[in-house]
C-alpha cells in the first residue's frame, strides 16, 4: 500500500490507508490509547481500541520519538471531540496494522516548545531533533519557498543562473581566504571564493549579460550578529549595460513582488524605497544603516515575531570610494594611506574621476547599499570596466607589482572588449531572518556554526590524520604558551 501523508488523509474518509512519522505522543483511556503521529506535513490522532488485543498491546510499549508505520481506516471524530486548530481536526484513524520502523531515547531536551528557553548550544548539538520543532521546520520551508521564488523571478527577467567555482585562487580582497592545500600542486593552495565577484565580471566579459547565483560565500573571520561565521549565502547579481538605477530597481522590483507573494501581512513603509547619501544618513542619523520604522525602538524590544510587521526599506547611496587604512587594513601596503570602502572594483563616479590624482578621499563611488529595519541586507555597485582606471585604483591603495598579479586573469580580460557592468549581493540569511521575524541569523540555517566558529554536531574543526598532512606536504607548527 502507497504512503499517505498526513495533511491528506481527510480526503481518505472511510478508506484504508497508510501513514508513515514520528509519535508525537500518547494519551491511554481506559481499553483505548490515542496516539498522535506527526510527519512533514501536520499531525493525525490515531486511535488503537481493545478490540484487537494483541494489537493494543504491542502499542502500549510505543514512545515518543518512535518511526512507525501505521495501516487503518480513516474515520470522521465524535462531535464534540473535533481539534480545529489541526488541519486533520476532524478526522482520525482506526489503526489496524503497526509496524515499529525505529525506537527512540528520550530526547536530550523537548521539541514541543519555540526552543528559545534551550541552551543554544545543547540545540546546535542535537541540531538534527532541535530541527523537529514547528517553529525551526517552518523557517526552513519559508526559506526554501523564498528561494524558489527569487528563481523564478530571475529567469522571468531573462537572468541566467550560473554556478562559479567554490576552489578559487586567494586574492586580497578583505578579509581572509579559508585556503585549500593542494595535494597535486604541494606548496599550493586553493581559496574558497569570499564572493562569485571576479567570476561575476568575467561572465559580463563573456557576455552572458544577465547572471545570477544562490551563491556560498566563506570568509575566515569573526562573528557578527548578523552573518553566520565561516559560510553564508548570498543572491548574486550582475547585469552589463546598466547603470546605478538600472541595479536598484530590478532589486527594488523583485522585493516588492517578493514580499507581497508570500508575505501579503507585512507593510513596506515606502515605495520607491528612500534613497539618501551616505552623507545625509551619516549626519542625520550618525549610521550608514538606518531604521526607518515609525517606532524601532518599540519594535526592537519586542519578542521574536511581534511588532515585525512594517518593512522600512531604504538605499544608501554615493558613499566615499576610498577610506583612511588602518593596521588591520587587509589592503594595507606600499605606504600607502588609502584603502577602499567597498571593493578595488567599484566605480568612481563620473563626475569625481578628476579627483583621483588631486583629492582622492573626496571621490564618490558608484556604491550602493540595501538597507531594511536598520540592518545592512545587501550591497553592490558599478564596477569599473576600464583598465586604465583599475590600474590607478590599484596604485592608490598601495598594491605592489606582485599584488597586482593576484588579479593578472581579470584585467587580461579588459583588454578584450569590457561592457559596462554592475550587480549586488543580497545576503539572504539576514533579509530570511528578518522577513520570517526570527532575532538570531541561526534560526534560518538548518545547520549553523556557534558564535565561536565551531560545528558542535560534527565537532569541526577538528585535527586530522599525519598521514593526510604528509600527502599535502604540511606540517603543523605548535604554538608557543
Amino acid at each position: 500500500m502507497e504512503r499517505v501523508l498526513i495533511k491528506n488523509t481527510a480526503e481518505y474518509l472511510n478508506k484504508n490507508v497508510k501513514v508513515c512519522g514520528w509519535i508525537n505522543n500518547c494519551r491511554s483511556h481506559g481499553k483505548v490509547l490515542f496516539v498522535d503521529l506527526r510527519d512533514k506535513s501536520g499531525i493525525l490522532q490515531t486511535v488503537f481500541a481493545g478490540n484487537d488485543k494483541d494489537l493494543y498491546e504491542k502499542a502500549l510499549s510505543l514512545r515518543p520519538e518512535w518511526v512507525v508505520c501505521l495501516e487503518g481506516t480513516i474515520k470522521e471524530r465524535p462531535k464534540g471531540m473535533q481539534n480545529p486548530k489541526i488541519e486533520t481536526g476532524k478526522v482520525e484513524m482506526e489503526v489496524e496494522k503497526m509496524e515499529v520502523l525505529s525506537k527512540a531515547e528520550t530526547l536530550p531536551f523537548g521539541i514541543d516548545t519555540d526552543g528559545y528557553e534551550i541552551n543554544e548550544e545543547k540545540r546546535l548539538e542535537y541540531r538534527y531533533l532541535d530541527l523537529r520543532r514547528k517553529r525551526l521546520k517552518k523557517n526552513l520551508i519559508g526559506r526554501n519557498e523564498i528561494i524558489y521564488f527569487i528563481r523564478e523571478y530571475l529567469k522571468k527577467e531573462d537572468f541566467i543562473e550560473i554556478q562559479t567555482p567554490l576552489l578559487s585562487k586567494s586574492t586580497p580582497e578583505g578579509a581572509r581566504d579559508y585556503l585549500v592545500p593542494s595535494r597535486v600542486h604541494p606548496g599550493k593552495f586553493f581559496a574558497l571564493p569570499q564572493s562569485p565577484q571576479q567570476y561575476k565580471q568575467l561572465l559580463m566579459v563573456a557576455g552572458i549579460e544577465k547572471y545570477f547565483q544562490i551563491a556560498p560565500c566563506f570568509r575566515d573571520e569573526a562573528a557578527r550578529a548578523d552573518r553566520s561565521p565561516g559560510e553564508f549565502y548570498q543572491l548574486d547579481m550582475e547585469m552589463a549595460f546598466v547603470e546605478q538605477e538600472d541595479v536598484l530597481r530590478i532589486t527594488e522590483n523583485l522585493l516588492i513582488a517578493l514580499v507581497k507573494k508570500l508575505f501579503p501581512a507585512k507593510k513596506i513603509k515606502q515605495i520607491p524605497f528612500p534613497r539618501i547619501t551616505h552623507k545625509t544618513a551619516m549626519e542625520k542619523y550618525k549610521t550608514d544603516k538606518p531604521d526607518l520604522r515609525n517606532n524601532p525602538e518599540k519594535n526592537n524590544s519586542q519578542p521574536c515575531g511581534a511588532s515585525h510587521d512594517e518593512l522600512a526599506f531604504c538605499w544608501i547611496v554615493d558613499f566615499p570610494l576610498f577610506q583612511e587604512q588602518t593596521k588591520d587594513d587587509f589592503f594595507h601596503g606600499a605606504g600607502q594611506k588609502l584603502a577602499p570602502s567597498h571593493h578595488m572594483f567599484t566605480a568612481p563616479k563620473k563626475e569625481d574621476i578628476k579627483l583621483l590624482d588631486k583629492d582622492p578621499l573626496k571621490v564618490r563611488s558608484c556604491q550602493y547599499d540595501l538597507v531594511l529595519n536598520g540592518v545592512e541586507i545587501g550591497g553592490g555597485s558599478i564596477r569599473i570596466h576600464d583598465f586604465e582606471i583599475q590600474e590607478k585604483i590599484f596604485d592608490l591603495i598601495g598594491f605592489t607589482k606582485k599584488e597586482k598579479e593576484y588579479f593578472s586573469h581579470l584585467l587580461t580580460a579588459f583588454k578584450y572588449g569590457v561592457p559596462p557592468h554592475g550587480g549586488i549581493a543580497p545576503g539572504l540569511d539576514r533579509l530570511i531572518r528578518i522577513l520570517l521575524g526570527e532575532n538570531n541569523i541561526r534560526e534560518v540555517i538548518a545547520f549553523p556554526l556557534s558564535g565561536d566558529t565551531r560545528d558542535l554536531m560534527m565537532d569541526a574543526p577538528a585535527e586530522v590524520e599525519k598521514k593526510q598532512l604528509d600527502e599535502l606536504s604540511i606540517e603543523i607548527k605548535k604554538s608557543k604558551k
